[in-house]
C-alpha cells in the first residue's frame, strides 16, 4: 500500500478536506529567492518599530534561566493582566497566541456537527479550527463591509455552539459600535458562547468601538481574546491571551498543554504591558501611517476600506494575486485578498513612513501610468 494512501485511509475523514493556513511569506525567504537585499514586509500586520523596548530588556534578562521550564500558570503575567484590565486571574487564560486560546475554545464547546457561526470574509482560522473537530463553520454575510451583528443574531440555531466575531475585523478594518453589539448580545441565547477576538482594538481611534471587558459576568457566556502580537511587537514569541467567566476559564485551563507559554515569552509581555510610551508611539505610528496611505490612495483613483485596524484593504484593477506576485518584484512584500474572497483587492499594513512611500511607489509603478 502507498504510504499516501496508508495515512489517508487512518486519518479522520473530516480532517482530509482540511486546506493549511497561508501564512505571509517571510522577509528572509523572498530576498533568497529573488537576490534582493532590501525587501521590506508589509503583509503580515506587524509593528513596524519592532518589538517593546522594555520587553527586549526583560527577554535579556531572562535568558540565564533557560534550562528550568517556564511557570505553567504564569502566576505573574495573569497578575499582571488582572490588575490592567481590572479582572481576577480567575477570569485568565494564556495561549501561544491567541489562536491557541480560541482553539481551545473550539475544542472545548464543539462537538462533531456543532456549529459555529462566524462572518464571510474573516480571520482564516475560524473556519479551519472549526473543521478540525469535526464542526459546522456557518459565516454570515458582511453588510457594506461591516459585520452584520443584526443578521449575525438571526442565524443562530439550537446546533449553534459558538459565535466568533472580530472587532475591527481583519481584513476589512472595519468595526461595529457599541449600540450594535449591546443589541446583539441581549438577542443571542446563552446556550451559544460569544468570542469577541479583539486583536486590533489597541488601534481603534473611534469610540463607539466596544470592548469586551466592559461586558463580562460570570453568568454570561462571552470570551475576549487578545494579543500581544500587534502593539506590543512581540509577534515571534507567540503569546496572548482569552479572559471571561471563571468556571470557563478553569475547563479551558484544565484542556491547554502544560508550558504553553515559554519563559521568555512571559518576561516580555509583563514588561511589554507596562511599556506605555511605546504603545503610544506605535498608535500614532498607525494613524499618520494611514492618514498619508488614504490620501495617496484616493489620488490614484482607487478605492480603499477606512480602519480601525492597523492595515488598509485596497481594490485594485486587476487580480490581487497578480498585483503581489508584480510588488514582489519591486521587494515589497503586501497581501493577497483571493483566500479571503476578496480577488480584486490586496491588504497592506502601515509601516514605517519610509516604508509607506516605498509602497505607494512601487504600487503606482505596478498598476502602470493611468493610476
Amino acid at each position: 500500500m502507498a504510504a499516501s494512501v496508508l495515512f489517508t485511509s487512518l486519518i479522520l475523514p473530516h480532517l482530509t478536506q482540511l486546506t493549511p493556513y497561508q501564512a505571509g511569506k517571510p522577509l528572509e525567504e523572498l530576498e533568497r529567492e529573488l537576490g534582493l537585499t532590501d525587501a521590506i514586509k508589509l503583509a503580515s500586520n506587524e509593528n513596524p518599530l519592532g518589538p517593546s523596548p522594555l520587553a527586549l530588556a526583560a527577554i535579556l534578562d531572562t535568558l540565564g534561566s533557560l534550562h528550568r521550564y517556564p511557570d505553567s500558570h504564569a502566576y505573574y503575567l495573569k497578575e499582571d493582566l488582572a490588575r490592567h484590565h481590572g479582572l481576577t486571574p480567575a477570569q485568565l487564560i494564556l495561549g501561544n497566541g491567541s489562536d491557541e486560546v480560541l482553539d481551545l475554545l473550539v475544542r472545548a464547546l464543539v462537538p462533531p456537527g456543532g456549529e459555529v457561526l462566524s462572518t464571510t470574509h474573516t480571520f482564516l482560522m475560524y473556519g479551519l479550527l472549526t473543521q478540525a473537530v469535526g464542526g459546522v463553520f456557518r459565516p454570515v454575510p458582511l453588510k457594506e463591509m461591516r459585520v452584520d451583528l443584526s443578521a449575525m443574531a438571526q442565524a443562530v440555531t439550537p446546533q449553534t455552539r459558538l459565535i466568533i466575531v472580530n472587532n475591527p475585523n481583519n481584513p476589512t478594518g472595519t468595526a461595529f459600535k457599541r449600540q450594535e453589539w449591546e443589541d446583539f448580545l441581549a438577542a443571542v441565547p446563552a446556550t451559544a458562547t460569544v468570542v469577541l477576538d479583539e486583536a486590533y482594538i489597541d488601534f481603534a481611534d473611534d469610540p463607539q468601538v466596544p470592548s469586551c471587558l466592559e461586558y463580562l459576568a460570570e453568568d454570561r457566556p462571552l470570551v475576549g481574546l487578545r494579543t500581544f502580537s500587534k502593539t506590543y511587537g512581540l509577534a515571534g514569541l507567540r503569546i496572548g491571551y482569552g479572559f471571561g467567566p471563571s468556571g470557563l476559564m478553569d475547563y479551558l485551563n484544565r484542556l491547554r498543554m502544560p508550558f504553553n507559554v515559554n519563559s521568555l515569552a512571559q518576561a516580555g509581555a509583563r514588561a511589554a504591558l507596562h511599556d506605555v510610551d511605546f504603545l503610544a508611539r506605535t498608535r500614532e505610528l498607525v494613524l499618520e501611517g494611514k492618514d498619508l496611505l488614504y490620501r495617496e490612495l484616493a489620488r490614484l483613483g482607487l478605492t480603499f476600506v477606512p480602519s480601525q485596524a492597523n492595515f488598509v484593504l485596497i481594490r485594485v484593477p486587476r487580480s490581487g494575486k497578480e498585483v503581489y506576485q508584480a510588488m514582489l518584484r519591486e521587494g515589497v512584500i503586501i497581501r493577497a485578498m483571493d483566500a479571503y474572497g476578496f480577488p480584486d483587492y490586496i491588504r497592506v499594513n502601515v509601516g514605517l513612513p519610509e516604508e509607506n512611500r516605498r509602497f505607494l511607489e512601487a504600487l503606482q509603478k505596478v498598476l502602470g501610468p493611468d493610476n
